[in-house]
């Protein structure tokens, strides 16, 4: 399935970059590229993660390979520059996240995005907090389940997951100063909680 016209041997231009994991195809096709995840532009990393795809991608023709839609219905793929896989670039630059799904490289870009998550490179080191070092007193953790993202759960000192549950800034979640502050922002408190 091609959702725009591709010469093979010339490949296909890419005209902008909207975020770590989007591009825009010459005519005008927004495209994702699969097996990641990056940050939108104004949350933590969201920046250095456009900045780091557009560094990638600017001014060059690149090749698609394995599309399908994604949940939304939108075109998605493996983007290469020459034989260079872009959506692996992306994850070991550390300003994406390996994205679960079945490609034939779905295990390269997991073991890449496993090695950034052990060394705490790009997002897991910028993004990701188990204390709040910017201001200690807000020691109220929000996350985002990751099965259903509108679940929002906070997290005091004292729940049974506090020590182990981190905030992912880089997918909006929060820190807060206040349960009523957490309650306000619509989420409720996590039932392993006292």
């Amino acid at each position: 399935m091609k959702f725009y016209n591709s010469n093979k041997t010339k490949g296909i231009g890419v005209i902008g970059v909207l975020d770590g994991d989007t591009i825009t195809l010459e005519g005008k096709v927004r495209f994702r590229l699969r097996n990641i995840d990056a940050p939108e532009s104004g949350l933590c990393g969201g920046p250095e993660s456009k900045d780091e795809l557009n560094r990638l991608l600017k001014n060059k023709r690149v090749r698609v390979e394995e599309e399908i839609l994604d949940q939304w219905g939108r075109p998605m793929g493996l983007v290469y520059v020459g034989n260079t896989l872009v959506n692996l670039k992306m994850i070991e630059s550390g300003w994406a996240k390996y994205h679960a799904d079945k490609t034939s490289d779905w295990e390269t870009l997991k073991a890449a995005d496993d090695k950034n998550k052990a060394e705490g490179k790009g997002l897991y080191g910028k993004c990701w907090q188990r204390e709040n070092k910017a201001n200690p007193k807000c020691n109220i953790k929000g996350n985002i389940d990751p099965g259903n993202s509108s679940l929002l759960k906070y997290f005091v000192p004292g729940c049974v997951h506090y020590e182990t549950t981190i905030v992912e800034l880089d997918r909006d979640e929060s820190w807060f100063c206040t349960e009523a502050e957490a309650r306000a922002a619509g989420y409720v408190k996590s039932l392993r909680c006292p």
